[in-house]
């Protein structure tokens, strides 16, 4: 019965969620809701950020804690 239900790949959810991203965009576009993609766009770009932040911040945290003797 597992292998009846397969799970996706991470390539395949990747393309599905580009395809979704990319049918939402469009449809914002043709019904010009150019407010709601202003939104969409600053609040990705915030997301964006906060993720290169704390990466870099988990990153330093590793590398001063390998430095001690």
């Amino acid at each position: 019965m597992s292998n009846a239900k397969k799970k996706l790949s991470r390539r395949q959810s990747i393309f599905i969620s580009l395809g979704v991203v990319t049918v939402v965009i469009g449809t914002l576009l043709y019904f010009e809701q150019i407010s709601v993609l202003y939104l969409l766009a600053t609040i990705s770009l915030v997301a964006l950020l906060l993720v290169v932040a704390f990466s870099d911040l988990q990153e330093m945290g590793k590398a001063v804690q390998s430095d001690k003797p």
